[in-house]
């Protein structure tokens, strides 16, 4: 008789291959590169300016789904999606990679957004490691030395937010309407860090190493509260500005830092990251509801966002599966399962495919979002399948 555990893995396995995948395979658009955008009704807006996230992202889950499964069709769209990226997003001027470019490949927003450029790191780092492409490699690195040599603050550690096309100053750096005008976010070091350990593991530069070391030292020490909860928007002295908490990259960051702590081979460093990781797992998990999902955040007045957003249930079975498999919390994959089973039933779209961008709190679809856009990507869903792959 087949266990919990086993169905867990049919059902993942069956998400990612016959769900999600083939959902994003068919917004290959034959010219190049993928679409922009596709509405909660499933209309494509094939003229949609088309995001740096979106497409970075392409490339690691395609990468990333061909390492673990072995499809051909996967590594044919990373590439697909690699050739488009460094034609259209790749400044050829002055370095980095732009905010975002029209559906024929022209520049729209130039600015340079630090999250922007670890995306694009992380997804060339992981195409060379199924293609050994010396060009993917060749350009991943070049970012690094862009961040290095135009974001980072020597003065006070960490990574300015943003900067214009030249790299000289900006007035707004906000990430998203979502975000405040900050000079440093929690968000944007999390994802460098995981952009940078990703880097080396096809490039172990000791330098790389080092600042991979420092990022986690900050994750751990500038931004982690000591409740356990992730500060959000800082200054540039690390002085920190209101914010609420965000449950979602609380549990995100707990099994992310271990991981990139994991990747440089450092019984040291694992060992520092270990407790500040177990602390924001906890922290997560008050977010906690009693359906099995997670709820979105607190907000900066107390009051809480109920909604249920589809990247912080992804990263809440992750998160818990970390916990359950590295810091021996029996309890936590069956916090994992709920997890999944809430999932399954409330976002899945098991007719169009791919997972809804939210329920909202009266337990409605939230169908003003799209399904592919900017901030829709076979990211984290992608991720925690291979992760449950990896883990079970």
């Amino acid at each position: 008789m087949k266990t919990r555990t086993d169905l867990f893995l049919e059902e993942v396995r069956e998400n990612l291959t016959s769900n999600i995948l083939p959902y994003w395979l068919k917004l290959k658009d034959p010219r190049g590169g993928f679409y922009g955008e596709v509405s909660a009704d499933g209309t494509v807006q094939y003229d949609a300016p088309r995001g740096v996230i979106l497409n970075a992202r392409l490339i690691w889950s395609f990468a990333a789904a061909y390492a673990a499964l072995k499809d051909t069709q996967y590594l044919v769209a990373a590439v697909h999606a690699r050739d488009w990226f460094l034609d259209h997003f790749c400044d050829h001027k002055y370095g980095g990679v732009y905010w975002s470019v029209s559906a024929e490949g022209e520049r729209l927003d130039d600015k340079k957004q630090l999250y922007a450029q670890g995306f694009a790191i992380y997804g060339l780092s992981e195409l060379y490691k199924v293609t050994k492409d010396d060009e993917a490699l060749k350009n991943a690195v070049n970012l690094y030395k862009v961040v290095e040599t135009f974001f980072a603050d020597a003065a006070n550690g960490g990574y300015i937010e943003a900067l214009a096309r030249d790299f000289s100053p900006l007035e707004d750096m906000s990430l998203s309407a979502h975000d405040i005008n900050a000079d440093k976010t929690m968000n944007s070091h999390l994802h460098i860090l995981e952009a940078y350990a990703n880097l080396y593991q096809v490039w172990p530069d000791e330098g790389l190493k080092s600042r991979v070391e420092a990022l986690l030292e900050i994750i751990g020490t500038r931004v982690m509260a000591p409740s356990g909860h992730l500060q959000l928007y800082f200054r540039r002295d690390w002085s920190v500005l209101p914010g609420g908490l965000s449950y979602g990259h609380d549990i995100e960051t707990s099994w992310l830092a271990l991981e990139c702590a994991f990747a440089l081979r450092d019984a040291d460093v694992v060992t520092r990251v270990r407790p500040w990781a177990l602390r924001m797992g906890l922290a997560g998990n008050e977010g906690l509801l009693p359906d099995g999902s997670m709820r979105y955040e607190q907000l900066p007045d107390g009051s809480f966002d109920d909604s249920r957003q589809w990247w912080v249930q992804a990263e809440t079975v992750v998160g818990n599966l970390w916990l359950w498999k590295y810091h021996s919390d029996d309890d936590a994959l069956e916090r994992a399962l709920a997890c999944w089973y809430y999932i399954q039933k409330h976002l899945v779209d098991p007719h169009a495919g791919e997972w809804w961008w939210a329920v909202l709190p009266d337990g409605s679809l939230d169908l003003s979002q799209p399904k592919a856009g900017f901030w829709k990507c076979p990211y984290h869903n992608t991720r925690m399948c291979l992760q449950v792959l990896s883990i079970i």
